[in-house]
């Protein structure tokens, strides 16, 4: 087989521009270089803490973090995105990387990604970038919708009695002395029930405007936590909007108070009660509600469907809230491209 010259790779990059390969909007559209200060204050010792000068050079932030975007927007594990980067060209492009660089392996990846979960900053680089947004002329315009989706994580086989001190905020005493067993132990992770069926894992709560379907906050949660109690994690000021959508099980008088102390207007979806079912005008009203409330349901569904799935294979709060927050910095990122080709071209 005859080596791939600079000419042929230029031809095949040429063909993925044809096909309008999606990671190249994204990488022209996103300011990567103004994460880099963030990034490095995670990922880089100062130069007093380090010992030596000695070994690898550290990979470069920025690099590493498209990494983990990457990895966000077609939902690979940290083996996969190492494969895929040496497979795929359009990855290798969107790194920046020649068929002759370094590739991260899977454990750089995850160690990478482990930084920024422990220190919290995914939340940082999201707000970083939606003032970048905001800068474009996306700011969140129309109102806020809120809304939550369940996040599965692999289940626990757990005993009745482990389950319950684990409930209790306690740990089984027999993990005590099987540190192996106790590190593949999600005890953050809860079970809910929705439409009759149990599920195990975590909530995204999300805050979308209704003018562009990006979302503006976003909170995680175990998933046995009602939807309700993330709201003052997710209500937010700045929006041109004054309207507030929400399903049923944002409804109560706690909620409308705190929605007129903010001034805010109610477009909460209302409930029938037991002996008190909901009147012709109150369903009329809900249906007109869901034509807004709708659109929060497309970004849950492009996460679950474009974008691979929302499965979450980490475990404890802390990862998963890294994991999630990262897919939903990659959706906005993602939905960046399309809002520029609906924008229609100035006159």
């Amino acid at each position: 087989m005859a080596q791939m010259s600079f000419f042929d790779l230029s031809d095949r990059y040429a063909s993925l521009d044809a096909k309008r390969d999606p990671l190249v909007e994204i990488d022209a559209m996103v300011p990567w270089e103004e994460f880099r200060p963030t990034l490095e204050r995670v990922w880089r010792k100062r130069e007093t803490e380090r010992k030596s000068r000695a070994g690898r050079k550290p990979m470069n932030a920025v690099l590493m973090f498209k990494t983990l975007v990457l990895s966000a927007l077609y939902h690979l594990s940290d083996d996969q995105i190492e494969y895929q980067v040496r497979d795929r060209l359009s990855f290798m492009r969107f790194l920046g990387l020649g068929l002759e660089d370094r590739v991260p392996d899977a454990k750089t990846v995850w160690l990478y990604r482990e930084g920024l979960a422990q220190a919290g900053k995914v939340e940082e680089l999201f707000s970083q970038f939606d003032g970048f947004l905001a800068q474009q002329g996306n700011i969140a315009r129309g109102g806020q919708i809120l809304d939550a989706s369940i996040v599965a994580v692999p289940c626990n086989h757990n005993t009745r009695a482990e389950n319950k001190e684990i409930k209790n905020g306690e740990k089984p005493e027999d993990w005590e002395d099987k540190p192996a067993k106790r590190s593949q132990k999600d005890t953050d992770a809860r079970w809910t029930k929705k439409h009759g069926k149990s599920h195990y894992g975590y909530k995204n709560h999300v805050n979308v405007d209704r003018r562009h379907k990006l979302i503006r906050r976003w909170h995680v949660s175990d998933a046995a936590q009602h939807d309700s109690q993330a709201v003052d994690h997710l209500l937010m000021g700045g929006n041109t909007g004054s309207g507030v959508w929400a399903d049923a099980a944002y409804r109560s008088e706690g909620m409308e108070a705190k929605l007129r102390a903010r001034k805010l207007k109610s477009h909460i979806h209302r409930k029938g009660r037991r002996g008190k079912p909901l009147t012709a005008q109150a369903k009329g009203s809900n249906r007109t509600k869901s034509t807004a409330r709708v659109r929060v349901e497309h970004v849950f569904g492009a996460q679950a469907n474009d974008m691979g799935s929302t499965l979450v294979r980490t475990i404890g709060l802390v990862r998963a809230r890294a994991k999630i927050g990262m897919k939903n910095l990659a959706y906005n990122m993602r939905r960046l491209t399309q809002l520029r080709r609906l924008r229609p071209c100035p006159a």
